[in-house]
């Protein structure tokens, strides 16, 4: 792999013609089996949304599209109003399946807008309408790809070479519609030959770093080591790290980034060390409507994901990192520092 440019080596999730389903690779079975959850029902995609099946904001963009066009297929409405009035309280479930990762939103409200100005500008047609919302979903999947591609090859040029690296949680191919987001940065400065080798804290409590990071630093071939999520400010000490580079969830208006919990520790602690930090994320992880990270809602998750002894748990999956801790925030559209 390493003389070519990364590619997603397993579809995150995709459409099937020929039986009209979507396939969403199941990541809670990671990384010891691969098997997808095919479905027709919406409900079961806003299920696999909520038990981190599919999860990283960029995936639940093109999760919550594809989820619309199911919703489309099922309505059997031969009135114009009459399926707009049955399809909208569906894709409101779909855009609030979980609240912190904006992309999930905004792909619905663009689903909408889109099917509204359709409606407007077109003769009335149940089947024409279906396959045009479905051709917004693939175009949503598809603006993806080319996002998260064009911002990784501008994050990995930040890469000196040599590199060793620092990242948390997950957001490479299984986070996105594409390559993903600070991994694919890293996965292409691997393919620019740049000798980068990996610290990947575990990222408790459901060890997205060591199930999934690890699965898709193996399958890139890229060197790597497993860390536990405590011993990130001795090696960001001993080891020499050059850079810390993670994912968002939403990032508001003046900066402040929402991502995984764990993130603003590493953000604290690279500061400290004189590390830099960066933020990778598409445009569309931007939430231009608040204004500051304290805006942010934060997903609170099950005590029993962290304990199994006792229910008095707090459980984020979320924090903030402000502005003034992060380096620069790498989109597709260049750099904001």
């Amino acid at each position: 792999m390493k003389d070519d440019l990364p590619i997603q080596l397993t579809p995150t999730i995709s459409w099937d013609e020929d039986f009209g389903i979507v396939k969403i690779l199941d990541q809670t079975k990671l990384p010891k089996v691969e098997k997808y959850i095919e479905t027709s029902d919406y409900k079961e995609v806003i299920e696999a949304i909520k038990r981190l099946s599919i999860r990283g904001a960029p995936a639940l963009g093109c999760a919550g599209a594809y989820a619309c066009a199911l919703v489309a297929y099922k309505c059997n409405s031969l009135v114009k109003e009459a399926f707009v009035d049955e399809i909208l309280p569906a894709w409101n479930l779909i855009a609030n399946a979980r609240p912190t990762a904006v992309n999930l939103m905004w792909a619905v409200n663009i689903m909408k807008k889109q099917l509204e100005d359709y409606l407007d500008n077109t003769d009335w047609d149940l089947i024409e309408t279906r396959r045009y919302i479905l051709n917004c979903a693939k175009q949503i999947h598809k603006d993806d790809i080319d996002r998260c591609d064009n911002l990784c090859r501008l994050g990995s040029s930040l890469f000196p070479d040599n590199a060793r690296v620092m990242t948390v949680c997950n957001t490479g191919g299984l986070c996105s519609g594409g390559i993903g987001t600070a991994l694919g940065c890293i996965q292409y400065a691997h393919a620019f030959k740049k000798d980068v080798e990996v610290y990947v804290p575990e990222t408790r409590p459901l060890l997205q770093g060591a199930r999934l990071n690890t699965w898709e630093l193996e399958r890139s071939e890229i060197p790597y080591k497993l860390i536990t999520d405590s011993m990130a400010g001795c090696v960001m000490r001993d080891k020499k790290i050059d850079l810390v580079i993670v994912g968002a969830d939403r990032i508001a208006k003046n900066g402040d980034a929402a991502n995984k919990i764990g993130t603003y520790n590493l953000a604290v602690l690279a500061m400290y060390h004189n590390i830099p930090f960066y933020v990778a994320a598409p445009d569309s992880t931007v939430d231009r409507n608040i204004e500051s990270g304290k805006d942010i809602p934060i997903e609170e998750r099950a005590a029993n994901e962290i304990s199994s002894y006792t229910d008095k748990v707090y459980n984020p999956a979320f924090d903030v990192t402000p502005f003034e801790l992060i380096d620069t925030i790498i989109t597709e559209k260049g750099y904001w520092k």
